[in-house]
Order: C-alpha cells, then sequence, then structure tokens
C-alpha cells in the first residue's frame, strides 16, 4: 500500500467515524495567511492539535481572535495528506463559555415561561401620556444620552427620574433588580424604562439574570425594555411589559410625538370651528324664518279686517243671488199658476202663503247674517290696540323698537318710547325692579 492510499484510507475514516463536534482550547501559534485561511493550534494543558479556518468561515466572525483566546470551535476532524498531519477543519468559533450561557438562558427561559412571566395577559398597557418617566442605567452609559434626547424631541418638559445602577459586570444584576424595586417604592414614575447600550452576550448577561427578571415581573409600573440592538434578545425583554429593539426605541414608546399631537390639535380645531360655523349659521336662518313669521298687531288687525271685508262682500253676493233666485222661482211659480187657471184661486193662495213665507226666510236670514256681521265687527274692535291704550295702557319700546314686556331685560339709562292712546313720549330708565 502506498502512503497516499494510506493517508486517504485514514482520512475518509476520521471523516466518518468521528463527528462534527465542538472543542474548547487556547489558541496559540495563530497565523493569518494573505489568502485569508487562518492556521492554529487549539490546546490545554495536556494536549493541542492543529487547526485550519477558510477565510469563507472566518470572515463573518465579530469577536477578535489572537494567541491565548480561549475559544470554542465546531469542528471537523480529518487529515491533512500531503504531510500526514491530523488537524481540525474549523466551521465556527466563539468566545469560550458562551455555550454554556446559552444553556443558562434557555434554561431559564423554560422556567420563566412555565412560571406565566411571559404570559401575555399579564402585560399592561403603558400610560398614553405619562407625568414623570423613570431611567434604570448607568449614568455614564451612551443610551442614557439617547434615551434623554428621544424624550426632549418627542415631548419635552416630561419629567425624567434617573435610578443609577452598574448594567455590566459583578453585582450588576442585584443593583439593577434593586433600582427596579426602589423605582416601586418611591412610586414617583408612570413608566419605567431598563436600557443598556448594545454589546456582547458576556456585556448584556447582567439583563438574562433571574434576579433581574422578578424584579421587573414584580414592578407595579409598567416597564419597558430596551437592551442592546433590535438582534439582542435578554430575559427582560421576555418578562418586561413591553420590549423595545433599542433605547432609543423605548424612549420612543413611552411618550407621543408632539408634532404628532398638534396636528391632532390642529385637526380637532379645525373641525370644532367648522361645527361653531355651521351652527350659527343654522341659528340665523332660523331667526330669519322666525322674523318673517312675526307680524306686528296692527298689521294682523289690518289683515283680519280685510279678511272680515271679504267676507261681507261674499255675504252680500250670496244675499242678492238667492234674492235673485228667489225672484226666479217665483215668477215660475206665477207662471205655472197662471197656467194652471182650473185652481187659480187655490194656487193664488198658495203663492200668498209661499210669498209670505219667503219674505220672513229673506228676513231672518238678514238679520242672523247682520247679527253675525256685527258680532265679528265687535271683536275686532276688541282686539283694537287703540282701545286697550284708550283704558290707559301704552306700549314700550326700547331704542330697537322692540316690545319691552321684561323690566329685567332693561339697565339704567337706557331710552324707551312709550305709545299712548294719543301721541307717544321718550324716557330713560332711572331704576328697575320686580320680576
Amino acid at each position: 500500500m502506498r502512503v497516499a492510499e494510506l493517508t486517504s484510507a485514514i482520512k475518509k475514516l476520521l471523516e466518518s467515524e468521528v463527528p462534527l463536534l465542538w472543542v474548547r482550547g487556547e489558541i496559540s501559534n495563530l497565523v493569518k495567511a494573505a489568502s485569508g485561511h487562518w492556521y492554529f493550534a487549539l490546546k490545554d494543558d495536556q494536549a493541542q492539535v492543529r487547526c485550519v479556518m477558510f477565510r469563507h468561515k472566518n470572515q463573518f466572525l465579530s469577536a477578535p481572535v489572537a494567541n491565548g483566546s480561549q475559544v470554542e470551535v465546531l469542528a471537523v476532524a480529518t487529515l491533512y495528506e500531503q504531510r500526514g498531519d491530523f488537524q481540525l477543519t474549523v466551521e465556527q468559533m466563539r468566545p469560550a463559555g458562551l455555550g454554556v450561557l446559552y444553556e443558562r438562558f434557555a434554561q431559564l427561559k423554560l422556567k420563566l415561561e412555565a412560571e406565566g412571566l411571559f404570559d401575555p395577559a399579564r402585560k399592561r398597557p403603558l400610560p398614553q401620556y405619562p407625568k414623570r418617566i423613570g431611567i434604570v442605567t448607568s449614568p455614564q452609559a451612551a443610551a442614557l444620552r439617547d434615551v434623554l434626547t428621544t424624550l426632549r424631541s418627542r415631548l419635552p418638559g416630561v419629567p425624567v427620574v434617573l435610578y443609577p445602577t452598574a448594567v455590566q459586570g459583578t453585582g450588576s444584576a442585584e443593583q439593577i433588580a434593586a433600582a427596579v424595586r426602589t423605582a416601586n417604592q418611591r412610586a414617583e414614575c408612570d413608566v419605567l424604562i431598563v436600557c443598556r447600550g448594545g454589546g456582547s452576550i458576556e456585556d448584556l448577561w447582567a439583563f438574562n439574570e433571574e434576579v433581574v427578571a422578578r424584579a421587573i415581573a414584580a414592578s407595579d409600573i409598567p416597564v419597558v425594555s430596551g437592551v442592546g440592538h433590535e438582534t439582542d434578545f435578554t430575559i427582560a425583554d421576555f418578562v418586561a411589559d413591553e420590549r423595545a429593539p433599542t433605547p432609543t426605541a423605548a424612549a420612543q414608546r413611552v411618550v407621543p410625538d408632539r408634532h404628532a399631537l398638534m396636528r391632532g390639535l390642529r385637526d380637532i380645531a379645525q373641525h370644532l370651528r367648522r361645527a361653531q360655523r355651521n351652527r350659527l349659521q343654522n341659528a340665523m336662518q332660523t331667526a330669519d324664518y322666525l322674523q318673517r313669521r312675526l307680524v306686528h298687531p296692527a298689521q294682523q288687525l289690518q289683515r283680519q279686517t280685510q279678511q272680515l271685508d271679504q267676507l261681507h262682500q261674499r255675504l252680500q253676493r250670496a244675499y242678492a243671488y238667492r234674492r235673485q233666485h228667489q225672484h226666479w222661482q217665483w215668477q215660475s211659480l206665477a207662471q205655472r199658476l197662471q197656467a194652471a187657471s182650473g185652481d187659480f184661486v187655490r194656487l193664488q193662495d198658495r203663492q200668498a202663503n209661499l210669498a209670505q213665507r219667503l219674505t220672513r226666510a229673506m228676513h231672518n236670514t238678514q238679520q242672523r247674517h247682520a247679527s253675525r256681521l256685527e258680532n265679528i265687527a265687535q271683536h275686532l274692535v276688541y282686539l283694537d290696540p287703540k282701545q286697550v291704550f284708550a283704558r290707559g295702557y301704552s306700549m314700550v319700546q326700547d331704542a330697537n323698537g322692540r316690545v319691552v314686556s321684561d323690566a329685567a331685560t332693561l339697565a339704567a339709562g337706557d331710552e324707551l318710547r312709550v305709545t299712548f292712546a294719543k301721541g307717544w313720549a321718550k324716557a330713560e330708565v332711572k331704576e328697575t325692579g320686580g320680576k
């Protein structure tokens, strides 16, 4: 068997029998070739193995890699046939310990989710117009400047209370939880922002601690979590009442945009002006209609007099027509009487009787109509304002000609016009009283 055949067989055996696996160790003898490929050794205190990571794999790494870095690599065990060297072909690389952190993250997430801390039903709505906003973060954090700048630009004048705390490092989780509890004890804010800027999973780990999650869940104040960048998710995001992708976005969630509010107010004001204008126009039209219907007593009396004259003329015409009609009937009867020569006397007596009845009926009808006409005329006399004035009454009008019927509408110094049965006079109000 040739050497090439041996190394090829060993390579196939390694790649088929040893699965893709994570290996942890320290980087040494790192060489970054001009081609972009990396060559290094991965070692611990007892052994080492050669490794290669090609350019199309290492170009996606975000964390810096150098000699002495503790890393975990996902690699394929293989054999470099030209030299017969055993090596690992690296597919992925991450700082050592991330696997443990991811496992802790997943376990805590499952635990809290089972307890119902992520349940949307327990999430509370944020106040639409908060009176005071609390911020839990580091005073030196860039996230604080971003939040304050956003709050000032969207709704300036809203008071802000800072609950300072470390957001990274040993003991930071306990400090964050304590700051959330302090904000609830003081109860001076309507909404609470828990935030910090982006970073690695280790930098953000304080927001994955159980003590922080439970403090947020127990908060009586609605909490908005704005930790890291859009792609970063922490346990605090799941527990908070609302998750914002960045600190700036968290500030945008808790306060409305003043420009949008101003536009809304302008629209409402325009609507109110339009409604007020329409209501005023309707009232003016109603007043004009009522004014047209309002008739002066003199005009009403004149119209009723005209109606009475018309009725009198119709009565006279009806009386003349009836008299003429009865005359025609009398002539017809006379002709019929004359034609009935055989019983002339009887017919003559009947004619006389009918004539008397006709005369009485005409007289009674005339008297009845005359009496009705006299009653109507007497009624009109009673309605005549001049008759009322003749009994000592008068009509009082203000400077605009409106009739005054209530002393409460007058004030001292108002000029009045008083109309009597004969003539009129101007007067000035000295004092008013009575109800």
